[in-house]
């Protein structure tokens, strides 16, 4: 046996690719009496014991294995054939198991309606995300992307702008914020997306909505809006912000300030856009968008584009994309009905509604803010748990009403139409219209606050004699009949 040793790198036990033993038998320098020695060794291995000759041929082999590995080129194809099939068995196992570790929450099995079903079939994973935001997604309780979904999220990572219309409670939330996720690069500690939208508490759902699908990612995401305080929201903006989401009038006024920095931002999102383009937000919406780069990408969301909406899109928007999913107006799901009353036998028939219906939770409509907290009161005296939030209120406490009416600590809520945008509450099956809207848009937003992401729902509308001609003006705009309250409605219409 010839002896090969001195070939082998210094302390070399098993090889590269484990945890490196030193070789027991290694010396630096080896004297000249261990070189006689070692020929003698030599000369008289048969009587080595068996069970050492097998443990140094096994070694040999491994160290004989590693030097014809480094001896080859380090572009051989039969190393790199070798390494990519240890590393795509090692991925395919890890994909197997990373989802069986999520903490998915139990599958929604009630009833869908077919503009959140009728989708072409693709997964999430067709969209090739991170991983981490894969991880959200799924956790948030996301099986399938929707229809608005489907159409909206491969076109936004194209960097394309959208115009895209789709109905309340149909995924648009997620449709935005989905690609606006994917495209941050976390490692660059600027604002690259800010997300607009017209009310405070749309705000705060918005960025919940964010933080709670990118949780696994390290994104910093920002909320802020006229009402809090504007030297909190300062200093927030000197820590790395990557998404900002707020009401316009906030974010100018901060960026005017010189401390909301939106050089970087790629990407803008409006949420119910055409209350953004209404008189109220529009000049502020377009003095914001001249502090952005002028490749930036547009996003605008909303179930009603009115001529505004167009007019913008003119102006702003480079080729956009659009996508229509509302070929009818009213939303698929909920069942309408009205009751003719005079004004002062509303309470009595609110009364009975809730001792008829099965109501999980209900949001109920008036059109002034004394007439809110006049109900509430009413509401409250008749032995029902209640809530109201208005826009009169401090921000403090409308942030405490909308927390805990959404995490279910009250059954009813009265309010203005401040809750009528973008609001997602899926535990609502039950709206009531105490007071009747004057136009078909207010009717279309208060309507979709029931029956979210396709599930079913039931709109009553308290009618009197002036608000006749408003009820025949909606239907005819909407294109929609809206029955006379029968004496028992079955609650599979509304609460399966």
């Amino acid at each position: 046996m010839n002896n090969s040793r001195a070939r082998y790198p210094p302390g070399l036990g098993v090889g590269r690719g484990g945890g490196t033993i030193a070789n027991p038998n290694f010396q630096s320098r080896v004297p000249h009496q261990q070189y006689v020695q070692r020929g003698l060794m030599q000369n008289h291995q048969h009587f080595q014991h068996p069970q050492q000759e097998h443990q140094q041929q096994h070694q040999h082999q491994q160290q004989q294995q590693w030097l014809r590995r480094n001896q080859l080129p380090a572009g051989d194809s039969d190393v790199d054939e070798v390494e990519k099939t240890v590393q795509s068995e090692a991925v395919d196992s890890s994909s197997q198991d990373w989802k069986a570790r999520l903490k998915i929450p139990p599958a929604d099995t009630r009833y869908r309606t077919e503009d959140v079903t009728a989708t072409k079939g693709n997964e999430f994973e067709d969209y090739f995300l991170k991983r981490e935001l894969l991880m959200g997604i799924y956790e948030k309780g996301f099986e399938r992307p929707s229809p608005i979904q489907e159409e909206s999220i491969p076109i936004a990572l194209t960097g394309s702008d959208i115009l895209a219309r789709a109905k309340n409670g149909t995924g648009k939330t997620a449709a935005f914020c989905i690609p606006a996720l994917e495209k941050i690069d976390q490692d660059n500690n600027v604002i690259q997306v800010v997300i607009l939208v017209p009310t405070r508490e749309l705000a705060l759902q918005t960025s919940q909505v964010c933080k709670e699908l990118g949780k696994h990612l390290k994104i910093q995401v920002m909320v802020t809006t006229g009402g809090t305080s504007l030297k909190d929201d300062i200093m927030r903006l000197y820590q790395p912000v990557h998404l900002l989401v707020g009401t316009p009038g906030r974010i100018l006024d901060l960026a005017k300030k010189g401390v909301c920095i939106l050089k970087d931002c790629s990407m803008l999102v409006m949420d119910e856009a055409d209350k953004l383009l209404s008189p109220e937000f529009q000049p502020s919406v377009e003095q914001l968008i001249r502090f952005l780069p002028g490749s930036r990408q547009i996003l605008m969301f909303s179930a009603t584009f009115p001529v505004t909406v167009k007019d913008f899109k003119d102006r702003y928007l480079h080729k956009p994309y659009v996508i229509n999913l509302m070929d009818e107006l009213t939303l698929k799901g909920i069942t309408q009905f009205y009751a003719f009353v005079e004004e002062r036998q509303k309470v009595h028939c609110l009364n009975t509604l809730f001792s008829k219906l099965q109501i999980n939770q209900s949001i109920i409509f008036c059109n002034s803010v004394n007439r809110v907290e006049l109900l509430a009161k009413k509401i409250t005296e008749l032995g029902y748990s209640c809530f109201y939030i208005h826009a009169k209120m401090l921000q403090d406490h409308r942030n405490r009403v909308f927390h805990d009416f959404r995490n279910g600590a009250c059954r009813n809520l009265v309010c203005t139409d401040l809750f009528t945008r973008g609001i997602d509450i899926q535990a609502v099956n039950v709206v009531i219209n105490f007071d009747f809207p004057k136009n078909s848009e207010t009717y279309l937003h208060r309507v979709g606050r029931s029956g979210r992401f396709g599930h079913l729902g039931l709109a009553v509308n308290l009618i009197t004699y002036e608000d006749r001609f408003n009820l025949y003006r909606i239907e005819q705009e909407l294109g929609t009949e809206i029955k006379q309250i029968p004496p028992h409605i079955d609650q599979a219409v509304y609460c399966r």
